[in-house]
């Protein structure tokens, strides 16, 4: 078997994270559907896997509860399971930042992949990593700024700590699918950051649309399942 593996995540409020946790459980409970899905009134974050029927499945439910776009999707193939259960957890934040309150419904400016090249080879533009030490270590864009965190929720100590909005006027931010960077961008816009923009679908979107040999991208792509890793010639071109 070929197993479909999609990473997804809207932003959107859930009136009752709970309920809608239920209603993907009772759905896919017994099925070939593994991975894990988060649930939390800010939206909803996940990387499932099964059969190219199955994640169809999963995709018109979220499209119908949440209004998650097909188009927003990361699509990547494996002949191994890639999870070995399924885990729907019902989160007070999808992503977490600890150390502030962020508003994830005000972020930065979107780029997407085939623009991402030409922005971040402005000179006046500061390319910044917002993954963990251990992702960036195995790649990144080349020129990119990385911040050498443990985890996520260090994130907004490094920018208070090392980042000056007088000075670092322009930001482009990018991560492994989005979620990351675009809940980062929100938080650099609330710090007084002017312009912030982030890569919209994140390195998994522009591997997949952007030909190897136009890309800036040195490496591999880091990911939360047993691949460990991705190239562009992993993922699925849509």
């Amino acid at each position: 078997m070929t197993y479909t593996i999609a990473a997804l995540y809207r932003f959107v409020e859930v009136p009752d994270p709970e309920a809608l946790a239920a209603e993907i459980r009772a759905l896919f409970t017994g099925g070939d559907l593994r991975g894990t899905l988060l649930v939390a009134p800010e939206g909803v974050n996940g990387t499932l896997a099964g059969s190219a029927e199955t994640i169809d499945r999963l995709l018109t439910a979220l499209e119908e509860k949440v209004g998650l776009e097909r188009s927003e999707v990361k699509f990547s193939a494996s002949e191994e399971e890639p999870f070995q259960r399924l885990k729907i957890k019902v989160k007070k934040e999808i992503i977490t930042f600890r150390t502030a309150r962020v508003d994830p419904n005000r972020p930065g400016t979107y780029v997407q992949p085939e623009d991402w090249n030409a922005l971040i080879a402005q000179e006046d533009v500061l390319v910044l990593d917002t993954r963990n030490s251990y992702e960036t270590e195995i790649g990144t864009f080349a020129g990119a700024v990385l911040p050498e965190t443990a985890n996520f929720s260090e994130f907004a100590t490094y920018v208070r700590e090392n980042l000056d909005p007088a000075k670092h006027r322009r930001v482009a931010m990018f991560c492994t699918g989005g979620i990351r960077c675009e809940k980062a961008s929100a938080f650099m816009l609330q710090e007084g950051f002017p312009e912030v923009y982030h890569l919209r679908g994140g390195i998994l979107k522009y591997l997949e649309q952007v030909p190897e040999d136009e890309s800036t991208w040195q490496g591999e792509c880091y990911i939360f399942d047993k691949r460990v890793a991705v190239r562009s010639k992993d993922l699925v071109k849509t």
